[in-house]
């Protein structure tokens, strides 16, 4: 009646030492480490990295205790301080020789502490947010209307090139505003326009008017345009700054929308304010150029002659010099959108390219007066320029083009992120920053860790003092829903806040009273008058419908939390949610389990540890009376 097959055990086994590997790196504490993280969009951390700090270490003499390295960075830890802070000199000497011009970013970190053999699982702790950890806070306001502003621009320009190609002829195109006005001479060439308009800009939405002998079209931006437009600028601008803050090394930083049109950027770990601000609003650019090809220009790339007058010398991503031309043909403002793909004749990576209607002209004259010439793009930051690619022009380009040729998958994607990062797709202003001390974080953890902690022992004491073996099978339960607590967020490399450990303190008294049902179950069972392997087996059966229809409801309320909240109230519904169904697991099937283990194999079960359990009785009376037993 009261056993479990050994499937079920095998189970409980599996889960518990899963759970046991997953949540272990949390208490091993953070060790120093020196992190390396690529300072340029051209340059990559990656294995020929790894053998020069290697190298670099092995000749200074220092001996890392482990190292990591993923796509954007890599990791060196360190034993102590000391050797970190020396390791950190050693690997800015190697890497960094020009610091005016750093290809990498060597900046001090703190890891794990967990083994290699836990790396080796990939269980990592969990990550501590802004109020656990210290860190910078800051709150950026985005200009939408400068986003719209900039489309309607390349509305406008892309409007007077389509009449100019139509031969539609009336007066300049202006842009009033986020409105593009055109006058025209007679009704045909207005209606004309009107259906260019409507034909070709799906986005815009033409009106017609007549004051005399005066026809005026103007083209206003649809609504759901303009919002698809403020979706899109919030997007690229979280997703540049992404790629920014990869650079200061922070372990899950929270960049998200907040409203319309703000932007919340928190950075746990890093205290350098001045130094995250200029990350943010870095800026990079893109150009296009010629290069040069003349005589003069050849024997300056191989180094046996100057740079022509005209022209500048750049590297490209493998260090070869590049000769082009000070004349900037586009810049990436005329730059639309870049997207990798297949060539459908060659099956071939390419990129295409797509320009506004000025680059498209740019492009297309350029094109024809250069034909088997290369064009190359560079890339600006920080006032140092490079050379992304330098292809040939092998046909009439216009306002989509694309680039091929000798480059791979992995290559066509990362040229096409290139020449869309860098720049952001609407202006941001800081409106709003705040730093949190290290000592604060640490305060509010130890705060936390003994707020969980106090509550647990209370409830233990009070379980087992209440209950008594019962009691202690619900503690052990309830410890076991801790654990696995604590490792699924580490499996899904949570961040912890402080209502995350809000969270946890709720999901033990959620959890114990799963328990509480299935005791007081028991009771009455036994109180009934059924036998004690009878009141087991139908404590838990009765209560279970109770339990599952009581996480069922508050699960609800988890999941809209989940759907609705933001910031700390998502980090509070995460944690609530999966206490819930850890809550379930070890409140039922594995204090079961325990009981199982304990009483099922005994055939002639008197009594249970169960704690008081009073049963009514009458006296000759009739007069009921209470028993204790």
């Amino acid at each position: 009646m009261n056993r479990y097959p050994v499937w079920k055990y095998a189970v409980i086994v599996i889960v518990l030492l899963v759970g046991l590997i997953y949540a272990l790196p949390n208490f091993f504490g953070e060790a120093p480490a020196v992190q390396v993280s690529a300072a340029k969009s051209t340059v990559k951390v990656d294995a020929a990295t790894q053998a020069r700090v290697d190298e670099a270490l092995k000749a200074a003499g220092l001996v890392p205790d482990m190292q990591t390295i993923d796509a954007t960075s890599l990791r060196v830890r360190f034993t102590t301080t000391d050797d970190q802070l020396k390791a950190r000199d050693v690997m800015q000497r190697a890497l960094v020789p020009d610091p005016a011009d750093p290809p990498y970013t060597v900046a001090l970190n703190l890891v794990p502490r967990s083994p290699a053999w836990l790396a080796a699982l990939h269980a990592y702790p969990m990550y501590l947010g802004l109020d656990l950890r210290g860190g910078v806070d800051f709150m950026l306001q985005v200009d939408m209307k400068g986003a719209i502003d900039k489309k309607a621009e390349t509305f406008s320009s892309d409007l007077r090139s389509a009449l100019r190609d139509k031969s539609i002829r009336g007066s300049a195109v202006n842009r009033n505003g986020q409105a593009i006005e055109v006058s025209f001479r007679d009704a045909a060439s207005l209606e004309a326009a009107r259906v260019l308009v409507t034909d070709q800009f799906p986005d815009l939405t033409p009106t017609t008017a007549q004051n005399g002998g005066d026809f005026k079209l103007t083209a206003t931006i649809k609504p759901e345009a303009a919002r698809r437009l403020q979706d899109a600028a919030l997007k690229q601008n979280i997703t540049t700054l992404h790629n920014r803050i990869n650079e200061l090394g922070v372990a899950e930083p929270v960049i998200q929308q907040q409203g319309l049109d703000r932007i919340v950027v928190q950075l746990p770990g890093v205290q350098d304010t001045a130094k995250a601000k200029d990350i943010l609003g870095r800026t990079a650019t893109l150009e296009m150029r010629m290069v040069d090809e003349t005589a003069e220009g050849r024997a300056a790339e191989t180094g046996s002659g100057p740079v022509p007058f005209g022209s500048e010398k750049f590297l490209d991503r493998t260090g070869r010099a590049v000769i082009v031309k000070k004349q900037v043909l586009v810049t990436g403002e005329n730059l639309t959108d870049a997207q990798p793909g297949f060539d459908s004749q060659s099956n071939q990576p390419k990129v295409d390219l797509t320009m506004d209607a000025k680059g498209g002209r740019i492009m297309r004259d350029v094109s024809r007066d250069n034909y088997k010439k290369r064009m190359a793009m560079l890339i600006f930051e920080k006032g140092k320029g490079e050379v992304l690619t330098a292809p040939s022009i092998n046909g009439e380009l216009g306002n989509r083009f694309q680039i091929s040729g000798s480059m791979n998958v992995v290559e066509a994607n990362d040229l096409a992120l290139l020449l869309r990062a860098g720049s952001l797709a609407a202006p941001m202003e800081i409106i709003q920053e705040r730093t949190i001390g290290p000592s604060l974080g640490a305060d509010n953890i130890k705060k936390g860790f003994d707020s969980v902690m106090y509550g647990f022992v209370a409830i233990m004491v009070f379980m087992c003092l209440y209950y008594a073996l019962f009691g202690a099978f619900s503690s052990i339960a309830l410890a076991v829903n801790l654990m696995l607590l604590v490792a699924i967020l580490s499996m899904l490399q949570a961040t912890l806040t402080l209502p995350g450990i809000a969270a946890m303190a709720l999901a033990i008294g959620v959890a114990i009273d799963s328990n509480v049902l299935i005791n007081e179950r028991v009771r009455e069972e036994l109180r009934n008058g059924a036998s004690p392997q009878a009141a087991i087996h139908a404590g838990y059966d009765r209560a279970w419908g109770t339990i599952l229809d009581a996480n069922v409801t508050t699960l609800i309320a988890g999941v809209a939390l989940l759907a609705f909240g933001s910031g700390p109230i998502r980090g509070f519904a995460v944690v609530h949610c999966i206490g819930i169904v850890t809550s379930m697991f070890s409140a039922v099937f594995f204090s079961r389990g325990l009981v199982n283990l304990w009483y099922g194999r005994k055939k002639k079960l008197k009594s249970v540890s169960i704690g008081t359990v009073w049963r009514p009785k009458t006296d000759a009376a009739g007069t009921a009376l209470a028993e204790a037993k």
